[in-house]
């Protein structure tokens, strides 16, 4: 049941994705994930292409398993640097707080063909990525150097122009999962549909193999998301608090002892919608949603807040991403939770097999 032409394109055993989540990578945790079996995916962001390039020797040192690098697209225009000041001013009362300074701010910069060319000489064997779509003729380049390349889709019509671009996959990214948005074509609000009402859509309207995100995190999950048509499974938060996992030990306490009720959508942190565990920052500056800047601009602003709320093990201003279903994270070592997907996941679908309706 493990073998698709997903899993035959990813050179893996099973199609288990570990999502890119950055700021709780390792090449220790993505190793572990492509050791197991399953795909280990190192989220790059912003990261300079000697970054890149130190992080992938660094993950070939630890496995000689497929693994996958995801890249952001940068935004076309940069939204709200006129009020920069405004939300600063708002931000020192935090900063005071944790006993900070204010700093200048500098617009960022981020040089997407810089890492694109680091992942041709690497030879990465899967690449990644999202906030809105790579030009064909990067994905056709990717895919002549033996790259395997997909991208993410919050609605039909996204995955639609993905497959007209080229990709091998798409991933459908149902409304319950953590982290930003991928919303590129409209608007996030009109893109929040459910995992199980947006994988068969995509997979009726696609010919290339489709990967559920959202709101799986074990074997149940798995095995409804194959029924819905995928080929595979990428899954975040249920990788989130593995031990491998690089996540802050505050992060992963917060996600262990969640309620489903705590999640939310926010782009308090960085401009861009988000799902995460709501806590005091993302409350009080839901009031100052009209003047926060978008995205990459305010997740500029914020990170030294953010920075010393973990060095200060404070989770009342991190950023706490998870996904809806994160009352079911458990706390194994990556191969425990890789070995009970694939055991759950089988014994669902015996059950079912054997089931009279």
């Amino acid at each position: 049941m493990w073998t698709n032409k997903l899993s035959e394109r990813l050179g893996v055993k099973y199609p288990i994705i570990k999502a890119p989540m950055l700021g709780c990578e390792s090449p220790v945790f993505v190793a572990a994930v492509s050791n197991a079996g399953g795909l280990g995916s190192i989220g790059a962001g912003r990261t300079d292409g000697k970054g890149v390039r130190e992080a992938i020797h660094k993950i070939r040192e630890l496995t000689d398993q497929p693994f996958c690098v995801n890249f952001f697209i940068p935004e076309k225009t940069m939204d709200g640097l006129e009020r920069v000041s405004e939300v600063n001013a708002v931000l020192d009362s935090y900063r005071k707080e944790l006993n900070i300074s204010s700093r200048p701010f500098n617009p960022p910069t981020y040089n997407m063909e810089e890492q694109l060319e680091v992942i041709l000489q690497e030879k990465v064997p899967v690449v990644s990525f999202t906030f809105g779509y790579l030009e064909p003729k990067w994905v056709e380049i990717l895919k002549k150097n033996g790259t395997a390349v997909y991208g993410t889709a919050t609605n039909v019509r996204e995955a639609v122009y993905l497959e007209e671009s080229g990709v091998d996959f798409i991933v459908a990214q149902g409304s319950e999962a953590g982290g930003h948005r991928g919303t590129f074509l409209g608007e996030f609000n009109d893109s929040l549909i459910g995992t199980m009402a947006l994988v068969p859509q995509i997979v009726t309207a696609v010919k290339i193999p489709v990967i559920a995100a959202g709101g799986m995190m074990d074997g149940r999950g798995i095995a409804a998301a194959f029924a819905l048509g995928a080929s595979g499974v990428q899954m975040g938060t249920a990788f989130l608090t593995c031990k491998e996992s690089a996540a802050h030990f505050m992060h992963k306490e917060a996600i262990l002892n969640s309620t489903e009720e705590q999640s939310c959508l926010t782009s308090t942190f960085s401009g861009k919608p988000a799902r995460g565990l709501r806590n005091r920052f993302k409350t009080e500056m839901e009031s100052y949603l009209e003047v926060i800047p978008g995205y990459p601009i305010q997740e500029t602003l914020v990170r030294d807040i953010r920075d010393a709320a973990a060095k200060q093990n404070n989770p009342d201003f991190m950023v706490l991403w998870a996904g809806q279903a994160s009352p079911l994270s458990t706390c194994l070592t990556v191969r425990e939770l890789m070995d009970k997907l694939v055991s759950e996941t089988e014994g669902v679908v015996d059950r079912l097999n054997q089931s009279r309706f």
